[in-house]
């Protein structure tokens, strides 16, 4: 699946299946959704699901928890916008 074929799940009710945690979380956290996309998210503490969790954190200003989950996944908080962080971590996600 590529990053347009997954923005355009985003009219449907439920993410695709198979998908994974990590990318399911990214896809609720884009229906608006972020305490549904946050629940998945802890409960993967692996490094996407702690990219993830990042990025969450940081989208809401919780910087302190955001760095410490951008330690957690091994990368630096980045300086772009949520919006291209939200697409770097999808496209990341569906290679």
């Amino acid at each position: 699946m590529t990053i347009d074929e997954f923005v355009a799940t985003l009219d449907r009710d439920r993410p695709p299946p198979r998908i994974g945690v990590p990318l399911s979380a990214l896809w609720y956290d884009a229906k608006g959704n972020w305490k549904e996309a946050h629940e998945l998210a802890q409960d993967d503490a692996g490094f996407y699901g702690s990219w993830v969790h990042a990025y969450l954190h940081r989208k809401e200003g919780d910087f302190d928890n955001a760095d410490y989950w951008y330690r957690r996944a091994g990368r630096e908080a980045p300086s772009v916008s949520v919006e291209a962080e939200w697409r770097e971590i999808a496209a990341a996600l569906l290679v």
